[in-house]
């Protein structure tokens, strides 16, 4: 019965936190149309400028920075979790696992430096 609690609470635990990534992003686009909404109840005069930009969400000039930084630390992290594990069979496919998200994290700073490039 222990071995099954395992898969069973890391995908519980994956419904969790998607649904209260999900139930954040809806309470705050209600907070945006509550406040739009009392505007113009009050009679402020909204600009579509205003408009557009509160309907688009901000997106930072930094955020495949922030993936990339991430994403190679989990690489690296999985790679040492490898080599801490003292099963010689078992390290080969952590390694593998930990290449996937160190490449990605690559691939992440690469397009934030080719970008940041294009801006200058």
């Amino acid at each position: 019965m222990e071995g099954i609690l395992v898969p069973i609470t890391m995908f519980v635990s994956i419904a969790l936190v998607v649904f209260a990534w999900l139930y954040f992003r809806y309470r705050a686009r209600n907070a945006v149309q509550q406040t739009v909404q009392v505007a113009i109840e009050k009679g402020h005069e909204l600009s579509p400028e205003l408009l557009e930009r509160l309907g688009q969400p901000q997106i930072s000039g930094h955020i495949d920075l922030r993936r990339g930084v991430i994403a190679v630390s989990l690489g690296v992290a999985f790679a040492v979790f490898a080599f801490v594990l003292d099963d010689v069979e078992a390290t080969r496919p952590m390694l593998g696992v930990a290449a996937f998200p160190f490449i990605v994290g690559i691939a992440y700073l690469a397009l934030w430096r080719f970008a940041s490039d294009k801006d200058a």
